[in-house]
């Protein structure tokens, strides 16, 4: 098995890395450079990618810390062939349905305990906002339950089944992406933050926290590749769980470099560590993640 990137690959992860660096594209823009259709066959109009390639996007996505309903709008364009925007959200055990930029949204994929699948218009939908710990993740609670209607997908379909874990694996990289950036926030401010007439990235307990830090992240980019590659449910569960712990533990981390301020409004480094916090809830969450690798074992 081929792990390694091709030439093709790199180009794709360059180039998207190039565009979204110091600057945050508009949806347009994005939708311009097939952000949600490199999956989609090419007679639709697609560039007829696969899920490896979508991964790496999505990293690049995460890494810049974009906001919309990126990962349901394309999972829903490619597993679904539904246009316009879109989020996948999971009845909840216990709890409201929480959907995230709901007034944004065309569709709403909706994911029932039993792993059925229902496709529902935003519109439908009877929701009340309420607050979000990312002021960039809004989020609406729907009131009255999940409405019937839409178009419901018979439990354990291929459809269902691919919507949960493309939601979770792009999911994934998204928390890749944002590992990989709190690192380089963190290196670049202890290169430049001065104590006792030195960098702080000179003293050994930033230093180990740096390296922690790297070593966590590359861990989780390396498993959401081989989910990537694999398609496994357990590698992805495996690879979502990885990519949660780098993203989190790595933005707070990150805060703990730079000290009182990284909490201010201008560094803006406590938007990684909610940013974190959002996405670790989206897709499978930790006690769905750790169901699936308990039932394997």
């Amino acid at each position: 098995m081929e792990f390694r990137l091709t030439e093709d690959q790199r180009r794709l992860q360059a180039g998207l890395r190039e565009l979204l660096t110091d600057r945050q594209p508009t949806w347009a823009e994005l939708t311009d450079v097939g952000l949600f259709q490199l999956r989609v066959p090419e007679p639709d109009g697609g560039l007829g990618l696969g899920l490896p390639e979508a991964v790496l996007a999505f990293e690049e996505a995460g890494r810049a810390v974009l906001p919309g309903p990126l990962v349901g709008t394309e999972v829903a364009a490619a597993a679904l062939g539904l246009g316009g925007r879109a989020e996948v959200v999971r009845v909840p055990s216990r709890g409201p349905l929480l959907v995230p930029d709901l007034p944004e949204l065309d569709h709403v994929l909706v994911l029932h305990p039993d792993d059925s699948l229902a496709v529902l218009p935003a519109a439908a939908l009877d929701a009340t906002p309420v607050r979000a710990v990312d002021p960039d993740r809004p989020l609406w609670r729907v009131d009255g339950g999940v409405p019937p209607g839409g178009h419901p997908f018979a439990t354990g379909r291929p459809e269902a089944r691919r919507v949960a874990a493309d939601a979770t694996l792009l999911t994934a990289a998204l928390q890749a992406g944002l590992a990989a950036r709190t690192v380089t926030e963190a290196v670049a401010y202890a290169r430049t933050r001065t104590q006792f007439g030195q960098p702080i990235g000179a003293f050994q307990a930033v230093q180990h926290l740096c390296a922690d830090m790297l070593a966590r992240a590359e861990l989780a980019r390396v498993a959401v590749y081989a989910a990537a590659v694999s398609g496994d449910a357990e590698e992805i569960a495996g690879a979502k769980l990885l990519a949660d712990e780098a993203a989190v533990r790595g933005a707070r981390d990150c805060l703990q470099v730079h000290g009182g301020m990284g909490f201010t409004w201008e560094a803006r480094v406590h938007r990684l560590l909610k940013r974190a916090w959002a996405w670790e809830q989206a897709g499978a969450d930790r006690e769905r993640c750790l169901d699936v690798l308990a039932g394997h074992l």
